[in-house]
């Protein structure tokens, strides 16, 4: 974090046993924003590059932690040596994205005090309760502070990865990284180390969330590798364009282009609307750090549609077709929906296509998206399962449990499902779906989809389509979920906002529809499947 010469701040940077390229990156970096410090401190150790006691890069040893517990007690030394009034330290698991970051925490006037770092998971940097042992203890606290229920400085036990110490007062004279205090009988950690200490010295921790200062990755277990380190940051970075603030990368870090693929898939799909620039832009963002090669396919806008034009696309409304639940007839927005996708399986069928992806422009991607897609076509490549169409999102809207997939992990026959923000869907299915000639009996895509693998609940509307046979299977758990549900305050939906199909001067809400809103049984929403705790 860059700041101006006249706070006369110095900078001290310590990096070693790496097996990357972290030391180069470094190197770039302070060459280019050095000049913006005091002065700085570097301090780099390229062999060996792994500890003699660690089982793997992500494994903490005693030795890794002694190293870091030693670093760090060497530039509490330095700051005191140089009657430094505070020392801010930053782990490099900690992106602050809020430039006054700084001064916030020196207005604090606290004694140990730390910015909440937003995570993809419940993962913070601050405990709330500790036992008498030094082990984690949840709190009635917690996830009021760490999801902003209650916002303001809070006294906790425990801060780590992004901190400022108050050199100037007296009782923060008295701490110490390492050794570990002379009574200290807890586990061999610098954050419980440092946090012992904070309680021997009497200095009171806080941890403040009135503002979005930035982000913290979600640490990796001791037997993961750097790549599983690095799915989750790209997963947090993905986070960070739907939720911001996004992370911006340094201009002074020079990153070669990554190559793009279609995931073994023949063609990757992107539907948005014209109108909608700023999803385009969060969606081809996303899938570059992704590393997926979309064709982006203009949406056909509904709201542009008059009843000329709808006459001659042969769109007729399928009869007796109401809304389940607002009761309300098709849209101006569904029918465009529903012409963008009919236009993406007449590309699939033109062009030959054996296996697509098609994406709307309001997905928010599980982590390890691409490699989790990949293993699971890859077992049912192997299984010789005939499909037509697998959900990658979708509502699932009965509670009943649906049928695993016979040699295949982590898939399901689907049952009757809404949403078609993002699904795999092969030739034949595409051509399926055209051969029933949708647009002369339309209602939604997504109440058409289970119509054509015989799930959907209403039989007058099933009768209109044979035959039925469609071949649809869903990934469990699910690989995307909506960015937005019904409610939320960056909530918008061109198809239920919208006005009705034959009528402009009926407009329509998300009032009354249940489609939109978030699944109940998915109540963790976006949250990891894998990482819902704060530990």
């Amino acid at each position: 974090m860059a700041a101006p010469v006249s706070l006369q701040v110095e900078f001290g940077c310590a990096t070693d046993h790496n097996s990357d390229n972290t030391t180069a990156m470094l190197q770039e970096w302070l060459g280019a924003v050095g000049k913006d410090y005091h002065s700085v401190h570097w301090k780099v150790q390229e062999e060996p590059s792994s500890y003699p006691d660690e089982l793997g890069p992500k494994h903490w040893s005693d030795k890794r932690y002694e190293n870091l517990m030693r670093l760090k007690q060497e530039a509490l030394i330095y700051a005191r040596e140089q009657q430094a009034d505070y020392i801010l330290f930053m782990d490099t698991d900690s992106i602050l994205t809020d430039n006054q970051t700084l001064k916030f925490l020196m207005a604090q006037n606290k004694s140990v005090v730390a910015p909440m770092l937003d995570s993809q998971t419940f993962y913070s940097n601050f405990w709330c309760g500790i036992t008498p042992q030094g082990y984690y203890r949840r709190t009635a606290d917690y996830f009021p502070t760490k999801n902003r229920q209650r916002v303001g400085c809070f006294p906790v036990p425990m801060v780590y990865a992004t901190f400022l110490i108050d050199l100037r007062k007296e009782e923060t004279s008295r701490l110490a990284f390492y050794p570990p205090h002379p009574n200290y009988t807890w586990a061999f950690d610098d954050i419980i180390v440092f946090a012992y200490s904070c309680q021997a010295a009497g200095a009171e921790v806080h941890v403040c969330n009135q503002h979005r200062f930035g982000y913290i990755n979600v640490p990796v277990k001791a037997h993961q590798t750097l790549e599983d380190e690095r799915a989750n940051f790209v997963h947090l970075t993905l986070e960070a364009m739907v939720d911001g603030p996004p992370m911006q990368r340094s201009r002074h870090i020079s990153l070669l282009p990554r190559p793009l693929t279609k995931m073994g898939f023949d063609e990757i799909f992107l539907i948005n609307l014209v109108r909608r620039p700023d999803r385009r832009q969060r969606m081809l963002a996303s899938l570059q750090e992704l590393e997926i090669l979309p064709q982006v396919v203009d949406a056909v806008d509904g709201s542009t549609l008059n009843s000329s034009d709808i006459k001659v696309l042969g769109v007729d409304l399928l009869p007796g077709y109401y809304d389940p639940f607002s009761g309300r007839t098709l849209t101006k927005g569904e029918v465009g929906c529903f012409l963008s996708h009919y236009n993406i399986w007449k590309e699939i069928v033109s062009r030959g296509l054996e296996r697509s992806v098609v994406f709307e422009d309001d997905v928010r991607f599980e982590a390890a998206f691409p490699v989790r897609l990949q293993r699971l076509m890859d077992e049912l490549e192997r299984a010789q399962q005939d499909w037509d169409l697998i959900y990658l999102g979708r509502k699932q809207v009965n509670d009943e449990d649906e049928a695993p997939v016979e040699g295949v992990r982590n898939l399901v026959v689907a049952g009757y499902s809404y949403w078609t923000l993002a699904y795999a869907i092969s030739l034949s299915g595409a051509q399926k779906l055209l051969a029933t000639k949708p647009l002369s009996k339309m209602l939604p895509v997504d109440e058409y989809l289970p119509i054509m693998y015989d799930k959907h609940p209403n039989e007058d509307y099933k009768r209109h389509f044979t035959p039925r046979d469609l071949l649809v299977f869903s990934a469990h758990p699910l690989l995307v979920y909506p960015t937005h549900y019904a409610g939320d305050s960056n909530w918008l939906s061109d198809t239920e906002t919208s006005t009705i199909w034959d009528d402009d001067a009926k407009k329509t809400d998300w009032a009354g529809s249940q489609k939109t809103l978030r699944d109940s049984r998915g109540s963790a929403g976006h949250l990891r499947s894998t990482g819902r705790d704060e530990l």
